[in-house]
């Protein structure tokens, strides 16, 4: 059976925007403060998409470290991210035409992240997005954190949407990880890792994207359907929990 499409779910950080090569420059500062070795391909295939208190005590081999020490840490590093980005986001090529159009087919937008408040607040203020904070599922308020599927659960539950009727966007494999183990449609942005990389995700995400351009071009024609009819010309998607939501080819 084909579902209509009651919600999309966001990561934030690669997802809306590129902005991880930001990121990568605050990491290095802060590495070099530290005596941390420089951020590698390696290093980000298992930080990339987690929460930072479960990144810094094995970056810094302290199993000991507590939470309040892990959260000074990443004001730090945090804190170096949004005065070298302020100013200089902006979001992916076709976003804001994908938001009115979710918005105009009465499917409810909300966003999944492992970044802490003052980051969340701070990218959305720079895309001009700052009106949907209210919307937010941050999963460093939650007991796990991606790859777990919490993030996801929470923010379909903001929005009162079912997880197997939504779409979900993440362009790390963590975030594909979860998003699936949620029943989500999950849709990869090869802002950071190519595609090649993304579709090996176990299990991979439904679709991969270079930006919503793309998106609305290849996979967006079910935005013409009646708000709760699947368009009869689409294939679907099976999720992972085996249900399946309604995406053009």
């Amino acid at each position: 059976m084909t579902h209509d499409i009651q919600g999309a779910v966001f990561d934030i950080d690669g997802t809306l925007l590129n902005n991880m090569p930001f990121h990568e420059e605050a990491f290095n500062t802060f590495a070099a403060v530290h005596g941390l070795p420089q951020l590698t391909p390696e290093t980000r295939k298992w930080m990339d998409g987690k929460r930072n208190r479960d990144i810094f005590p094995r970056l810094f081999s302290r199993d000991d470290m507590t939470l309040e020490e892990s959260e000074a840490l990443s004001e730090q590093k945090e804190s170096l991210y949004r005065e070298l980005s302020k100013g200089r986001l902006s979001s992916l090529a076709g976003l804001d035409r994908l938001l009115d159009l979710l918005e105009a087919r009465g499917v409810r937008i909300a966003f999944a992240t492992s970044a802490p408040k003052a980051n969340v607040e701070h990218t959305l203020a720079e895309l001009g997005l700052d009106h949907r904070l209210g919307l937010v599922a941050r999963s460093d308020e939650l007991p796990r954190g991606k790859p777990f599927p919490d993030v996801f659960l929470e923010a379909a539950r903001l929005i009162e949407a079912l997880p197997e009727h939504c779409l979900a966007f993440e362009d790390a494999p963590a975030g594909i990880v979860a998003a699936r183990a949620a029943g989500m449609t999950t849709i990869g942005v090869s802002t950071s890792y190519p595609r090649e990389i993304l579709a090996q995700t176990d299990p991979p995400p439904h679709a991969v994207i270079a930006d919503y351009d793309q998106f609305l071009s290849e996979r967006g024609a079910w935005l013409t359907a009646p708000p709760h009819a699947a368009p009869k010309d689409t294939a679907s998607a099976r999720t992972h929990s085996g249900t399946e939501a309604s995406l053009s080819e």
